[in-house]
Protein backbone atom coordinates (compact mmCIF):
# COMPACT_ATOMS: atom_id res chain seq x y z
CA UNK A 1 0.00 0.00 0.00
CA UNK A 2 1.46 3.62 -1.23
CA UNK A 3 1.24 6.23 1.33
CA UNK A 4 2.34 9.77 1.35
CA UNK A 5 2.03 12.47 3.63
CA UNK A 6 1.48 16.22 2.91
CA UNK A 7 5.04 17.05 3.52
CA UNK A 8 6.39 14.27 1.27
CA UNK A 9 3.56 15.55 -1.60
CA UNK A 10 4.70 19.09 -1.89
CA UNK A 11 8.52 18.25 -1.64
CA UNK A 12 10.78 19.33 -4.32
CA UNK A 13 14.41 18.10 -5.29
CA UNK A 14 16.00 21.24 -6.52
CA UNK A 15 19.07 18.96 -7.20
CA UNK A 16 17.86 16.19 -8.87
CA UNK A 17 15.55 19.27 -10.84
CA UNK A 18 19.30 20.70 -11.45
CA UNK A 19 21.09 17.76 -12.67
CA UNK A 20 18.42 16.86 -14.65
CA UNK A 21 18.02 19.83 -16.76
CA UNK A 22 21.99 20.02 -17.32
CA UNK A 23 21.90 16.38 -18.41
CA UNK A 24 19.20 17.21 -21.01
CA UNK A 25 21.71 20.06 -22.00
CA UNK A 26 20.38 23.22 -20.01
CA UNK A 27 23.57 25.43 -18.69
CA UNK A 28 23.97 24.86 -14.95
CA UNK A 29 22.89 28.50 -14.74
CA UNK A 30 19.35 28.38 -16.52
CA UNK A 31 18.57 24.66 -14.66
CA UNK A 32 19.07 26.62 -11.51
CA UNK A 33 16.47 29.49 -12.45
CA UNK A 34 14.54 27.54 -13.17
CA UNK A 35 14.49 25.08 -10.07
CA UNK A 36 14.05 28.30 -8.64
CA UNK A 37 11.12 29.75 -10.13
CA UNK A 38 9.89 26.37 -9.63
CA UNK A 39 10.53 26.77 -5.95
CA UNK A 40 8.61 30.05 -5.98
CA UNK A 41 6.06 29.06 -7.95
CA UNK A 42 5.18 26.05 -5.15
CA UNK A 43 5.53 28.17 -2.51
CA UNK A 44 3.41 30.29 -3.46
CA UNK A 45 0.51 28.69 -4.31
CA UNK A 46 0.11 26.61 -1.17
CA UNK A 47 -2.05 27.51 1.62
CA UNK A 48 -0.59 27.99 4.81
CA UNK A 49 -2.00 27.35 8.36
CA UNK A 50 -3.47 31.01 8.60
CA UNK A 51 -4.78 30.68 5.28
CA UNK A 52 -6.99 27.84 6.30
CA UNK A 53 -7.98 29.03 9.42
CA UNK A 54 -9.01 32.38 7.97
CA UNK A 55 -10.84 29.76 4.84
CA UNK A 56 -12.09 28.29 8.06
CA UNK A 57 -13.65 31.26 10.10
CA UNK A 58 -15.24 32.54 6.87
CA UNK A 59 -17.07 29.26 6.16
CA UNK A 60 -18.39 29.02 10.27
CA UNK A 61 -19.39 32.25 9.83
CA UNK A 62 -21.13 31.73 6.36
CA UNK A 63 -23.05 28.83 8.00
CA UNK A 64 -24.10 30.65 10.95
CA UNK A 65 -25.73 33.51 9.03
CA UNK A 66 -27.34 30.33 6.40
CA UNK A 67 -28.46 28.75 9.54
CA UNK A 68 -29.77 32.65 11.07
CA UNK A 69 -31.97 32.93 7.67
CA UNK A 70 -33.27 29.40 7.80
CA UNK A 71 -34.63 29.99 11.03
CA UNK A 72 -36.34 33.16 9.86
CA UNK A 73 -37.61 31.50 6.61
CA UNK A 74 -39.07 28.78 9.20
CA UNK A 75 -40.57 31.45 11.20
CA UNK A 76 -42.13 32.80 9.01
CA UNK A 77 -43.58 29.04 7.15
CA UNK A 78 -44.55 28.66 10.59
CA UNK A 79 -46.99 31.76 10.87
CA UNK A 80 -48.16 31.32 7.08
CA UNK A 81 -49.73 27.92 8.02
CA UNK A 82 -51.05 28.72 11.13
CA UNK A 83 -52.51 31.79 9.01
CA UNK A 84 -53.93 29.32 6.25
CA UNK A 85 -55.21 26.43 9.15
CA UNK A 86 -57.27 29.31 11.07
CA UNK A 87 -58.75 30.42 7.14
CA UNK A 88 -59.56 26.10 6.69
CA UNK A 89 -61.31 26.29 10.16
CA UNK A 90 -63.40 29.15 9.63
CA UNK A 91 -64.36 27.98 6.10
CA UNK A 92 -65.37 24.71 7.43
CA UNK A 93 -67.47 26.23 10.25
CA UNK A 94 -69.24 27.96 7.63
CA UNK A 95 -69.96 25.39 5.69
CA UNK A 96 -71.10 22.96 8.92
CA UNK A 97 -73.46 25.92 10.08
CA UNK A 98 -75.00 26.26 6.58
CA UNK A 99 -75.06 22.43 6.50
CA UNK A 100 -76.50 22.85 9.97
CA UNK A 101 -79.43 25.40 8.93
CA UNK A 102 -80.54 23.00 5.73
CA UNK A 103 -80.81 20.47 7.67
CA UNK A 104 -82.85 21.65 10.35
CA UNK A 105 -85.11 23.24 7.38
CA UNK A 106 -85.31 19.92 5.74
CA UNK A 107 -86.15 18.34 8.83
CA UNK A 108 -88.73 21.58 10.00
CA UNK A 109 -90.38 21.00 6.59
CA UNK A 110 -90.69 17.09 6.83
CA UNK A 111 -92.05 17.44 10.41
CA UNK A 112 -94.63 20.08 8.83
CA UNK A 113 -95.09 17.98 6.35
CA UNK A 114 -96.13 14.93 8.00
CA UNK A 115 -98.11 16.86 10.68
CA UNK A 116 -99.96 18.93 8.19
CA UNK A 117 -101.58 15.85 6.38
Amino acid sequence: MFSVTLSEAIAFDTHRFVKRLTGTGFTEAQAEALADEQVHLLNSNMATKQNLQELEGIQKQQLIELQGEQRQQLTRLEGRLQQQMAELKADLLKWMIGALIAQTGVIVGLVLGFTGS
